[in-house]
């Protein structure tokens, strides 16, 4: 596997300075962005089932151990806050349950029977998609669940860091993220970690843009619980309509802070 084997580049690691080190770590990710446009084509079909899904009532459901559930559950938990959807739309499933999202249970990635156990408490139906994520291509609890899924019905996603993998040869839309070796062998959580992060995001992001969740390129739908998200808000408003400061606040205020209620109510009093 590529992403086990060593960087030649980075032979010397241990006698580098920390300037040296942090310019190799730099000029290595270069390869994370090649890795993700040859997969363009790829990457959009998955949007577009995602977008599917969505519009049909159906869930994401993202499946990984280790590093990838990690990112799969830290996309997972940013749907809400930023598109206004229900949590329950996006679930991130990781290998030992929910404390693994915030640690490390790395002994968990190899039982298959567990990832059964969580998709069947999901009771699946066809409108959900389901999208497995490993470096390695080869996680047991990741394979597990995308086979699992597959005999369900349910349309399947796989991205891995290696090619040929039993993840992206199980899935029905395989994604190769090619990041190669790491400056530090073996740890994932490098480039082929912020590979699949940055394809999680393209996923999401143009699925629920897609979908109707955005206007212009503002996120209409966000759910300000904080000061910062509420001023968000008032820009917003303020970016979509000829509302002031004062007025926008005024009538977030009134619509609990619904912003698209907002500029969707003042767009046509000015149409009138």
């Amino acid at each position: 596997m590529s992403t086990e084997s060593r960087n030649p580049r980075s032979y010397g690691l241990d006698h580098m300075s920390a300037e040296e080190i942090v310019r190799l770590m730099d000029e290595e990710e270069y390869s994370v962005l090649r890795a993700l446009q040859k997969v363009q084509p790829l990457l959009a079909q998955a949007v577009e089932r995602v977008a599917g899904a969505f519009a049909s009532g159906g869930r994401i459901v993202y499946v990984g151990a280790g590093t990838s559930g990690r990112i799969a559950a830290a996309d997972a938990a940013e749907m809400p806050p930023t598109f206004g959807v229900d949590p329950k739309r996006f679930v991130a499933l990781v290998a030992g349950g929910p404390a693994a999202a915030g640690s490390a249970v790395e002994d968990m990635e190899d039982d298959e029977h567990m990832a059964i156990e969580m998709l069947n408490e999901l009771d699946l139906s066809l409108d959900d998609v389901v999208i497995g994520v490993a470096a390695s291509g080869k996680t047991p609890f990741t394979i597990s669940a995308i086979r699992h899924a597959n005999q369900k019905g349910v349309w399947t996603c796989g991205i891995a860091n290696n090619k040929n993998t039993p993840l992206v040869k199980e899935a029905i839309l395989g994604i190769v993220l090619d990041t190669g070796p790491e400056v530090l062998t073996g740890s994932t959580r490098l480039k082929a970690g912020t590979a699949q992060k940055l394809a999680l995001n393209r996923i999401s992001t143009g699925a629920m843009v897609l979908s109707g969740k955005v206007i212009e390129n503002l996120m209409v739908d966000v759910t300000p619980k904080n000061s910062k998200l509420k001023q968000r808000c008032i820009r917003i408003v303020r970016e979509l309509t000829n509302a002031t400061e004062e007025e926008a606040r005024h009538e977030l205020e009134r619509c609990n802070w619904n912003t698209r209620c907002v500029v969707e109510r003042l767009r046509e009093g000015a149409r009138r």
